[in-house]
């Protein structure tokens, strides 16, 4: 049971720091604020996600007080960024919104005409 655990909370692990990378990616080659910021708020939640839930089940394998405890923190501090990441994500793009930021057009597209 102890292996099984290990193994998938590792795959866990492993998977949210592919959606980081793609996140880290997206920053870097996107064209513009809008589509940046979709990258980091999206791909950023749910690599936090997936790296904390495997951490969390890492944790309780051993079924202790003191790691019961640590796995609910780590599931609480999950929930509170599953909640804010979104909230903040929005109220940046709705100042960049308010500071006249226009999108990325392709040139030579009829929606950029």
């Amino acid at each position: 049971m102890i292996i099984l655990t290990s193994l998938v909370s590792g795959i866990m692990i492993l998977a949210g720091l592919v959606f980081f990378l793609g996140g880290s990616i997206g920053m870097i080659r996107l064209p513009d604020f809008y589509s940046r910021l979709h990258s980091a708020g999206m791909l950023d939640t749910m690599g936090l996600m997936l790296t904390m839930g495997g951490m969390a089940l890492y944790i309780i394998h051993d079924l202790t007080l003191n790691n019961v405890l640590s796995a609910l923190k780590i599931i609480l501090i999950v929930v509170f960024i599953f909640i804010t990441s979104p909230t903040a994500t929005h109220a940046i793009v709705d100042a960049g919104i308010r500071a006249g930021m226009k999108p990325w057009r392709k040139r030579g597209s009829e929606a950029g005409k």
